[in-house]
């Protein structure tokens, strides 16, 4: 028995032609949702991201010779302690780094 033209079952692969090479775009869509779901979070390709310390690492506040020195001028420290806690403050991070 002959077969007849436009008998055989429609699939989605062989409607209109089959999928096309629109089909192609699927796997690079997808490529990128991961790429983008795992660099995203982590703050792109610097390091530490946007949440990283701008002033290069040092803590927020006030520099630690200003606290000292408001310490003592508030009293709640004497001078052989301000005197103390001065030159291991100079020794650790020298006169400038705690200067305003």
């Amino acid at each position: 028995m002959p077969r007849r033209r436009g008998t055989e079952t429609q699939t989605p692969a062989n409607h209109y032609g089959g999928p096309g090479p629109w089909i192609l775009l699927f796997p690079l869509i997808r490529a990128a949702v991961v790429v983008g779901a795992v660099t995203l979070p982590h703050g792109g390709a610097g390091r530490g991201g946007p949440w990283r310390a701008l002033d290069g690492g040092r803590p927020a506040g006030d520099p630690p010779l200003a606290v000292l020195g408001r310490r003592f001028a508030s009293g709640e420290i004497d001078e052989d302690e301000y005197g103390r806690r001065l030159s291991v403050l100079e020794e650790q991070f020298g006169r400038k780094a705690g200067a305003a």
